[in-house]
């Protein structure tokens, strides 16, 4: 099955979009892994710590939500024992019956992107989609989509950053460039048979941040057969109304074709006890989005 079925699969049985953020921002963490952020413990002791923590919110949002999106660059913070961890960290999300989207933004001539496919979507343990950068152009995109059409693999192109700094460059020329790259996408997506689901959708989607509600319709009218990333959900501002427009419609009403991503609001919600803590915000994001999505049919 591919990625996009999957994807599709996945959303039905949590019966909810939502997608948890794996950032581990050391000195962030609760205090139970205090070891993680001091420089004074051994680095392969830190990373145990972090792993640790991020193997029980895999624990915590398992059977709730269909993914979770571990951040490369926390983990490799700690060189090669972050790796590991890394490691540790999407093996044990597979095995607990979650999609794990690698948020690594790889990118690069085509030889060497052929290496980043082959290390996040061929290697054990996979990831079951990545980020990736499109600036390189199609042949730099070429050897991902190799590995999704073997694998059964996902993308999600960045298109519309989350950033507020995004606008600069992704607003520049006529048209814009990021609604070259969301036709790119859309392009991309449908150059394979393999790549389509039976669902109506593509396994290559768009990166388009909740932060920017007044885009989001024109993005999803440029991208009609990719599933939507969107992050920015929570600490970066955006609500669950938000995100309603990059949502399509089934025969039925339903929407489908988007995950929404939190990453800060639900691992580092406040309280007294963080797992309690975690679970209430992750409840409370879920409600929302149900909420939000059913009052926008």
């Amino acid at each position: 099955m591919n990625y996009a079925d999957r994807l599709a699969a996945a959303v039905r049985r949590c019966g909810n979009p939502a997608l948890v953020g794996l950032d581990p921002h050391l000195d962030r963490l609760p205090a139970e892994f205090a070891e993680a952020r001091d420089p004074a413990v051994p680095r392969a002791r830190r990373a145990q710590r972090m792993g640790d923590f991020l193997e029980e919110v895999v624990g915590l949002v398992a059977g709730r939500v269909a993914a979770v999106k571990p951040q490369s660059a926390f983990f490799e913070v700690l060189g090669h024992h972050g790796v590991e961890q890394w490691e540790r960290v999407v093996a044990a999300a597979r095995a607990a019956g979650l999609l794990v989207v690698g948020d690594v933004k790889r990118s690069d001539i085509a030889s060497t992107a052929r290496a980043y496919a082959r290390a996040f979507l061929e290697e054990e343990p996979r990831c079951d989609a990545i980020t990736v950068n499109p600036l390189l152009g199609d042949d730099s995109i070429e050897p991902f989509l190799e590995a999704c059409t073997a694998r059964g693999a996902g993308l999600y192109v960045l298109v519309r950053t989350s950033n507020p700094g995004g606008a600069g460059i992704q607003h520049h020329g006529d048209p814009p460039l990021a609604d070259v790259l969301a036709r790119s996408v859309e392009r991309w997506g449908m150059s394979r048979p393999e790549l389509v689901g039976e669902c109506g959708l593509s396994s290559v989607g768009a990166v388009v941040g909740a932060t920017h509600r007044d885009e989001l319709a024109h993005f999803r009218e440029l991208l009609p057969h990719a599933p939507l990333l969107l992050p920015g959900y929570g600490a970066q501002g955006a609500g669950a109304e938000d995100v309603v427009p990059g949502f399509l419609r089934d025969a039925e009403g339903r929407p489908h074709g988007a995950l929404v991503n939190a990453s800060r609001s639900i691992l580092f919600a406040p309280g007294d006890n963080w797992r309690a803590a975690l679970s209430a915000a992750l409840d409370e994001m879920i409600a929302s989005l149900r909420s939000a999505l059913d009052a926008g049919a």
